[in-house]
């Protein structure tokens, strides 16, 4: 019998770069269900407790933040992701071309 584990991505976020582009991706969906579970995915590969440290906020508000049903503060989310050692990027939307 072969034995399979569960593909957990925080396994893979080990440097900024790759939590980086991890986010990229799920800010790219505008789902922020997806948005909130890739931020959980991150602070889990980083450890709860010392995103908690870094922040500020407790290993409880952190939990309720990071739920898909919420919709944390920005502010929450830009200290989280400072805590993550990346930050937000604005660019520009590129239009898809028709036909």
């Amino acid at each position: 019998m072969v034995k399979i584990s569960k593909f957990d991505a925080a396994d893979y976020l080990k440097n900024p770069a790759a939590i980086a582009a991890y986010l990229t991706e799920a800010f790219e969906t505008n789902d922020a269900s997806y948005i909130c579970t890739a931020l959980d995915t991150v602070a889990r590969a980083k450890g709860i407790g010392d995103v908690a440290k870094a922040t500020g906020l407790s290993r409880e508000s952190l939990y309720k933040t990071f739920r898909d049903t919420a919709k944390p503060e920005f502010d929450t989310v830009r200290k989280v992701m400072e805590s993550f050692g990346v930050k937000l990027v604005a660019e520009p939307i590129r239009k898809k071309k028709a036909g």
